[in-house]
């Protein structure tokens, strides 16, 4: 298609989004898309319709661009269920739907907590954490044991909790709710009760900060907006943006731990030993598996502000625009044989953590929890393996975040 090109009616092409099918490929039909009609009118599941990009420099043009925005609660933003726009719009904005000069000032605020040297001083903490849930699952006598629930969310749960100053008590409360976030299936009034509910834990914790703060990340910044010349403090700026930590924090590393771990564990023992003897070889392999399974499939959606010819396809202002990450991180003009699991590839160039102003904040987290994580079962668990057969284990197909239901493991 060029510029002014009609697009093809909606019936015409799959809605979005679909569940899964495989957790190894993105659906046949968005490959075909991104080989055929790259830039592709969708309809989408919560009544609207959009563009759908599939190509990855097609994806991260739109990702760098300020002519889209990120308003959620804009008209023509991508729908992914219904009742998302009446739901989107009985919360305040966070972080992640503001764009220009909020958003920077925002993301200015607490970048500093993300720098590789910051996120460094982590690892002695995160490697404790790790350790001390290892211990656990050695000390059990169950098997199998299902590692999403016994170290993948605990390990993930902790180090955010710890970041946050959030106590881990608390965190069966938040992984309720946050399941329900986060499933497609959820619908609308028990969407809003669990984000309700949710918003209301935290907008306590912030209290509780303001009145005694700690050594944690919104203590931190509850000091830093007081500590401004002329402070104008944000108290609800802060609940959003604890509320986007918190969430993004550990749902996300949690599957990948997982996924990672099942992916190891389907490779030969020689890989296996190579890799528990050279712990750097973990790191080509993290960044291959976040390319492989891109658990955020969709990398973000936006709204034109104005009239952008993108992959040589006029997008009128109003009309909402999704980037495909799993079909962009499986491009064959950039990735050489992208449908193969790689794991000496080595590229960080991958969309897994989106790119542009609003490239994932917790990204060297994320980085340094899967290595700590995947280093310390190869060498403490040398044993370790599935259970079940792959094709036995169940998949959040439907999810926002894909990942594992459980994975039943032995040693």
């Amino acid at each position: 298609m060029t510029a002014g090109t009609p697009p093809v009616p909606a019936a015409d092409i799959p809605p979005v989004p679909l569940a899964r099918t495989c957790p190894f490929a993105p659906r046949e039909e968005y490959t075909r898309l991104r080989g055929e009609q790259p830039v592709s009118r969708v309809r989408m599941a919560g009544g609207n319709t959009a563009w759908l990009l599939t190509r990855y420099a097609d994806v991260r043009s739109m990702l760098s661009d300020p002519r889209f925005g990120s308003d959620r609660a804009h008209p023509g933003f991508p729908l992914f269920t219904p009742g998302q726009a009446q739901a989107v719009k009985a919360f305040p904005q966070s972080i992640g739907s503001l764009d220009g000069a909020a958003h920077a000032r925002a993301r200015r605020a607490v970048a500093g907590e993300f720098t590789v040297r910051r996120v460094a001083g982590l690892r002695p903490r995160a490697e404790r954490i790790v350790e001390d849930r290892l211990d656990d699952l050695l000390s059990s006598r169950e098997r199998p044991v299902d590692l999403v629930s016994a170290f993948s969310l605990p390990v993930a749960s902790l180090v955010i909790c710890e970041l946050l100053g959030v106590p881990y008590d608390d965190h069966e409360y938040f992984q309720a709710r946050t399941d329900l976030y986060v499933d497609r299936g959820t619908d609308r009034e028990t969407w809003v009760r669990a984000v309700t509910e949710i918003r209301q834990y935290l907008d306590g914790l912030v209290r509780a900060k303001e009145g005694d703060p700690g050594d944690d990340l919104i203590s931190r910044l509850v000091a830093g907006q007081r500590a401004e010349p002329d402070p104008v403090y944000d108290h609800d700026g802060l609940v959003n943006l604890a509320w986007t930590l918190l969430i993004a924090g550990h749902e996300t590393t949690a599957s990948m731990i997982s996924l990672s771990t099942m992916a190891l564990l389907m490779e030969g023992p020689e890989r296996r030993a190579a890799m528990a003897r050279d712990p750097a070889l973990v790191d080509d392999a993290v960044e291959e598996w976040l390319r492989y399974f891109t658990i955020a499939e969709v990398t973000t959606s936006r709204t034109a502000l104005e009239d952008v010819v993108i992959g040589g396809v006029t997008i009128r202002a109003g009309e909402g625009v999704i980037g495909l990450g799993s079909t962009a991180n499986r491009d064959p003009e950039v990735f050489e044989d992208p449908d193969t699991l790689n794991l000496t590839r080595g590229r960080r160039d991958h969309l897994a953590f989106g790119y542009g102003p609003h490239q994932c904040l917790g990204a060297n987290l994320a980085r340094l929890e899967l290595r700590i994580a995947l280093q310390a079962l190869l060498r403490r668990i040398p044993g370790l393996r599935l259970a079940v057969e792959v094709e036995r284990l169940r998949f959040k197909e439907d999810a926002n975040v894909y990942g594992l239901v459980a994975l039943p493991v032995s040693w």
